[in-house]
């Protein structure tokens, strides 16, 4: 049921923005209203999750490290997983960024008959991974065509190379294609790994069968139903919302509404959710901490200044009830004096 209930959450989420869409007032709720609050709950959220994590102190070098770390001369360090220089923490931070490195060096444990337990590689989830993500972006990019006139040539030039293979008319995006195999991927991989699915919650699902269908109902728009969706008005939407003037000037698909809609749903799920790794991982002081506890002490700089009880104090203090239960004493009681 943990990935049911998501599915049927998605579900619902396209049947509510497909059913309302077609009483009259209720496209300006959802493609100017809606599209405004997710973006503001979205960057409010954003803002509020970072400046959080930046207020946790974080007092002691505590990187994650499984490498030779800096120690005698004649030693090779590990740079990389060990750093102990801003620049070290910088390259390391880098490739894990751009390149998804710590998954790549990823592993997975199996038992088989004997028992035997080995260690093998988990490329594919790299692969499908850094597919998916960089599929995601190349398309959030490419959709600034609709908000910014004129379209930069850093856009077109994106553009142009993910169409690169003219596939159809209108042309195939490369990305379309990419962006489905590694969702469907890492969706089939929650279903078929038992560990992986024992260990998945009903909020690892969601993202996935919400932006799954986000980019079905923009492939069905793009290449199924496109003489019913007005592009020109979507674009004209579109640039209206940016510049704060919007007006919806004639009757767009409802399956647009249903695909902003949908959109407008991940914009307020992203910063109270999972996602947030995203910006989590620049702050995360596993990865952006330098490895040089041996080279530099570290003092907590909340620690109250405790004032120091020895035993003889402690003694004396409670001398006269250690004595009552049986507790031996280093000094005894002083005799009483005679009535």
């Amino acid at each position: 049921m943990k990935y049911a209930f998501p599915l049927a959450a998605v579900i619902a989420l396209v049947l509510i923005a497909l059913v309302l869409v077609q009483i009259p007032g209720m496209q300006y709720l959802f493609g100017v209203v809606i599209p405004y609050l997710a973006m503001a709950i979205f960057l409010g959220g954003v803002c509020y999750r970072v400046i959080q994590w930046g207020k946790s102190p974080v007092p002691f070098r505590i990187p994650t490290t499984c490498g030779q770390g800096y120690s005698l001369p004649w030693i090779k360090q590990n740079k990389l997983e060990a750093p102990t220089t801003a620049a070290q923490v910088v390259a390391r931070m880098f490739l894990e960024v751009v390149f998804f490195r710590s998954l790549w060096r990823n592993t997975k444990a199996s038992v088989y008959a004997g028992p035997k337990l080995t260690y093998e590689s988990s490329k594919w989830l790299w692969l499908f991974g850094i597919m998916f993500h960089y599929s995601f972006l190349v398309i959030v990019i490419r959709h600034m065509r609709l908000f910014l006139d004129p379209v930069p040539g850093v856009v077109a030039f994106l553009e142009l190379g993910d169409s690169l293979l003219e596939i159809g008319a209108p042309v195939m995006y490369i990305t379309d294609i990419t962006i489905v195999l590694a969702l469907l991927y890492l969706l089939i991989r929650r279903f078929t790994n038992r560990q992986v699915r024992y260990i998945s919650l009903a909020n690892d699902y969601f993202p996935l069968f919400l932006i799954l269908g986000i980019v079905i109902t923009g492939i069905l728009m793009r290449f199924f139903i496109r003489t019913n969706v007005d592009i020109n008005a979507i674009k004209q939407l579109a640039f209206g919302l940016v510049t704060f003037s919007p007006t919806i000037v004639t009757e767009i698909s409802s399956l647009f509404y249903v695909h902003l809609f949908l959109v407008c749903t991940l914009l307020v799920y992203f910063p109270f959710s999972k996602l947030m790794h995203m910006g989590g991982v620049f702050l995360s002081p596993t990865r952006n901490l330098a490895n040089n506890s041996r080279m530099k002490r570290h003092i907590n700089p909340w620690n109250p200044d405790i004032k120091p009880h020895s035993y003889a104090a402690y003694e004396d203090e409670f001398r006269e009830d250690m004595v009552e239960q049986g507790i031996p004493v280093e000094k005894e009681l002083p005799p009483k004096a005679n009535d």
